[in-house]
């Protein structure tokens, strides 16, 4: 079942927002028209305004101040979205017929009185969300100049306790939540959920054996592989860019160091040589250099390495705990698990790698497993409201902190996947 879609952008230049503007763009997303058969329940419109709020770059005019639907260019009068401070104006129609919907959209720059994109989308009604997701990555395209990520998916684990067992699920879902699939269940724990490049495959550290071992599972079939069983630690796995190699924790010669393993031979490489701990390891994009976790300074601190050789070069100094480390698509900024110094909590903080400064992203505690957006945009993590694990979804901006809709228990180990095709 594939989702069709076909965008084109008009001749008009575009104004391009960037992450530099100092309040989000205001813009209106109307309710689309609607013709034929029965629609199926969900609102595409405001799914679509929700992708773009919570890239913190759009501030959607809400819907009850809003004037009523134009069915094309010629009904749209600009001087009443102009009066609702609207910048831009996103209107749409759905046609259902057949057991199929076509969403045909445009998008208008309102002080300019142009169309700056118009498009059109075809599915079924099992992929209205994805027809809404899709919608939203051509328009953040187009206003913004990047890719848009509001198509990817997330992976997060859940617990949940009884008196007779132990229960830990992997989910697969939607990028805010929806739509979430179970792709394993298991009375042992589930840690460290991570993607391969293209999507099609997910690694995991399973303790189903009684001890960790790691796993990866096809994400359609189910069909999986135990890749790693040494003694010891077996962990966070992280595949290469390319999809051909896996990094990985390992304590088979002692104390946790990281490896590589070509996944093709399965021959090992180890990358670090030191006598404390080593773990978290995450890909630059040459698929050359890895960050990692290691408290050889005393507290855990990020560094970076190639695969190579070499000495580790440190690369975080602020607060006296940094770990779990991501990197943005440009690789501009690190993000991290951080304790500022004094503090007992843990926030989730961004690092611009150029100049060295610090950004706290995150206002709750106890705050762990920051997952970042293939284009940088937004970030996921875990932390804990009411004794309970949650997700939140933060712009790297800053500007949107909000709450996704998970499955119920306690939830932990978000991971964002790339851009799928």
């Amino acid at each position: 079942m594939t989702l069709t879609g076909m965008a084109q952008a008009q001749s008009a230049e575009p104004l391009i927002i960037t992450r530099g503007t100092d309040r989000a763009t205001p813009i209106a997303v109307v309710p689309f028209g609607w013709q034929g058969d029965d629609l199926p329940t969900g609102d595409l419109a405001q799914i679509i305004a929700s992708d773009l709020y919570n890239s913190g770059l759009f501030a959607p005019i809400d819907r009850q101040n809003m004037i009523s639907q134009p069915a094309h260019a010629s009904e749209i009068i600009y001087r009443d979205w102009q009066a609702l401070s609207a910048q831009y104006l996103l209107i749409g129609n759905i046609v259902a017929s057949g057991g199929q919907l076509e969403v045909q959209f445009s998008l208008y720059n309102v002080s300019t009185e142009q169309q700056l994109l118009s498009g059109r989308t075809r599915g079924t009604a099992a992929q209205f969300r994805d027809m809404a997701h899709y919608i939203a990555d051509e328009a953040y395209q187009n206003l913004t100049g990047s890719k848009g990520a509001f198509s990817t998916r997330l992976l997060y684990v859940t617990a949940s306790q009884s008196e007779s067992s132990n229960r830990y699920r992997l989910y697969r879902a939607d990028y805010d939540g929806a739509r979430a699939t179970v792709l394993l269940e298991s009375s042992e724990p589930i840690l460290s959920p991570r993607y391969s490049p293209d999507g099609q495959q997910v690694a995991y550290v399973s303790f189903e054996r009684r001890r960790p071992r790691i796993f990866i599972q096809q994400v359609v079939s189910g069909q999986r592989e135990q890749i790693t069983d040494f003694e010891g630690l077996n962990n966070a796995p992280a595949f290469s860019p390319d999809g051909n190699q896996l990094a990985l924790v390992l304590s088979r010669d002692g104390n946790p160091e990281i490896y590589v393993m070509n996944l093709a031979s399965r021959a090992l490489q180890r990358v670090t040589h030191h006598f404390a701990i080593d773990t978290e390891p995450f890909w630059g994009s040459d698929g050359k250099t890895l960050y990692f976790t290691s408290d050889r300074s005393g507290k855990p601190q990020i560094y970076r390495t190639g695969l190579n050789g070499g000495e580790p070069q440190r690369v975080t100094f602020e607060g006296n705990y940094n770990a779990n480390p991501k990197l943005s698509a440009d690789e501009k900024t690190l993000v991290m698990v951080h304790r500022q110094e004094g503090y007992t909590g843990f926030k989730i903080a961004a690092q611009d790698l150029a100049r060295g400064n610090l950004r706290i992203l995150s206002q709750t505690s106890l705050d762990d497993s920051p997952t970042v957006a293939p284009n940088g945009s937004m970030l996921i993590y875990a932390t804990r409201e009411q004794g309970q694990g949650v997700l939140m979804l933060v712009s790297i901006n800053g500007r949107v902190r909000v709450p996704l809709p998970v499955a119920t228990g306690d939830v932990r180990e978000p991971s964002w996947s790339p851009w799928l095709n």
